[in-house]
């Protein structure tokens, strides 16, 4: 780790992560080097391995902030005054994810490539942040949803997190996904990162709503 201070150390980190999420908007996870992500950032390419050993350790920080930009909009649907229904619930839910599409992306694309090539330490801290987002789920349906039991919150937990894992690629298709589609006479319905998620939400907690 360099010499200096907390502030600067954290403020390197983000400008590297920042880099990063930057490429990924136009770029795919494979095609992205070190050294791209260097190029953008105001310091040394080689400086970057004073912060991330690896690539697969930024795109772990990345996902990492996505679920606590994540985490911040639960806390504030948590936190709403009044009543929700299933269908109002659902709603909220779903404006919360639409924001998250690099989240979703890297999860059902790049999940076990970050994973298993990053440090223990830092993979520690991102399950740390992924267990707080089922936190703030389930600190939500308690919320809202008095009339679910413990168990039915843990069975919604296990199906909503996992489903997840299968949003992005079934709302934003590539190009030659879209053409084999059309090739092989496959429907494709079209829906939006919101639509899914909400209309899943909607169905799973309707009989407590």
């Amino acid at each position: 780790m360099p010499k200096g201070s907390e502030a600067l150390t954290n403020a390197r980190k983000e400008e590297i992560v920042d880099a990063c999420a930057a490429l990924y908007e136009t770029m795919g996870f494979r095609d992205i080097t070190i050294r791209d992500i260097g190029a953008k950032t105001s310091f040394t390419r080689t400086s970057i391995y004073n912060y991330f050993q690896t690539k697969e350790e930024i795109f772990l920080a990345l996902l990492q902030r996505e679920h606590e930009l994540w985490i911040a909009d639960l806390e504030e649907l948590a936190r709403q005054d009044g009543a929700l229904s299933a269908e109002g619930f659902a709603d909220r839910m779903a404006r919360t994810l639409e924001r998250r599409a690099c989240m979703l992306k890297l999860e059902s694309m790049n999940l076990y490539d970050m994973e298993g090539s990053s440090r223990m330490e830092n993979l520690v801290s991102f399950k740390k942040t992924y267990a707080r987002a089922m936190e703030a789920v389930t600190h939500c349906l308690e919320r809202f949803f008095p009339a679910m039991t413990a168990q039915d919150i843990r069975e919604f937990l296990y199906a909503f997190f996992p489903f997840l894992f299968g949003v992005y690629p079934y709302a934003v298709p590539t190009e030659k996904q879209q053409r084999a589609m059309e090739l092989a006479q496959v429907e494709r319905p079209g829906y939006s990162i919101y639509e899914i998620v909400r209309a899943f939400v909607q169905k799973m907690l309707r009989p407590f709503s």
